[in-house]
This record gives C-alpha cells, sequence and structure tokens, in this order.
C-alpha cells in the first residue's frame, strides 16, 4: 500500500536521490551530462538538506511503499501573485509511474492552496506536459529554463519551459481520497 506523509529533514538523501533519478531521465539535453551525472548528486543533497531543515512557507509530500521513498511533491505557497502556489518538484519513480501517485501528490500539493496552483515543464518533457493536461493544467508561458545553482555550464543551450496552471486548484485535491 503507497502512503503519503510530509517530508522532513530526515528524508533529504532519500528526496535528493530521487529526484537525481527524476532528473537523468527526463531532462537529458535539456541539463549538461557532466552536471547530470557528476555533480546533481552533491548539488541536490545540499539543497534537499536545505529545504528540509527550513520548510517556512513550502511542503514537501513524500509517497512510500514498503518503506521505500517512491516520489515526492513540493509546493511553495504564495510563490507568484497572479499563480500562486509553486509546485517546484514532482517526480515518481520511474516502474511506478501511470499508478496514480502522480496525481496524488499533485492532490497533495494543491492541499490549502487557495490562490491557483503552478509549475513549469521542460519543454522536451511531452509525457510531462500530456500528464499536467490531463488533470486540467493550462499551458501559460514559455520561457528559458534557469541554469541550476545560477551556473549556465550546467545547460546544454537555452532549454524552454512551459508553465502550467491551475486556477482553482480545489479540483486537484478530489483524488486523494480516490
Amino acid at each position: 500500500m503507497t502512503t503519503f506523509r510530509v517530508a522532513g529533514p530526515e528524508d533529504a538523501a532519500a528526496v535528493a536521490e530521487l529526484h537525481g533519478d527524476s532528473w537523468r531521465r527526463h531532462y537529458r539535453g535539456a541539463y549538461a551530462d557532466a552536471f547530470l551525472d557528476d555533480e546533481s548528486p552533491e548539488y541536490l543533497g545540499a539543497m534537499w538538506a536545505k529545504r528540509l531543515a527550513n520548510r517556512d512557507g513550502t511542503r514537501t509530500t513524500v509517497a512510500e511503499h514498503d518503506g521505500q521513498l517512491i516520489g515526492l511533491a513540493h509546493v511553495v505557497f504564495d510563490a507568484d501573485p497572479t499563480y500562486g502556489a509553486l509546485v517546484d518538484n514532482l517526480h515518481v519513480r520511474a516502474p511506478l509511474k501511470r499508478q496514480g501517485i502522480g496525481t496524488k501528490l499533485l492532490a497533495h500539493a494543491a492541499t490549502d492552496v487557495p490562490t491557483g496552483l503552478y509549475l513549469w515543464v521542460l519543454e522536451q518533457n511531452t509525457a510531462a506536459q500530456a500528464f499536467y493536461e490531463a488533470r486540467g493544467g493550462l499551458r501559460g508561458d514559455r520561457k528559458d529554463v534557469p541554469p541550476p545553482g545560477g551556473e549556465p555550464r550546467r545547460l546544454n543551450g537555452t532549454p524552454a519551459c512551459f508553465r502550467y496552471y491551475w486556477p482553482d486548484p480545489v479540483s486537484l485535491t478530489v483524488s486523494i481520497n480516490a
């Protein structure tokens, strides 16, 4: 059985590992191979240790099965005055996709978000775009991907991403109990 809970500082290493695995699978081509393969474990480890140690204004929900982390959703409340809360990360272990885990993580991200919800999706990640569109996400503006840690060498060229948003995120929360 899959369970969902709010992550704490003790989850940082497992969250960083899952996040890195997802990046290596889906961001290849947009992110530099050297960054993905060599630098991202340390970068993500430090990022998640900091995020989960100071959770003010954020919530990270993790999905677990048999004690193993299988998914995560990180939301930043009040990130944008127009679009509301930002889902900064949503990742599910590759072999477990298409089982409703991502849908439930998105629903947990939408919990307690009255003003709107949005996220950014790489232009090349058409599977993620289809996932968000199937859940009622509206495609908005397009922008260049900001380089991880502000270092342009971590990107290949200037990849782009699309904003997906839900003006009324309450509609997403119905799947929590489904």
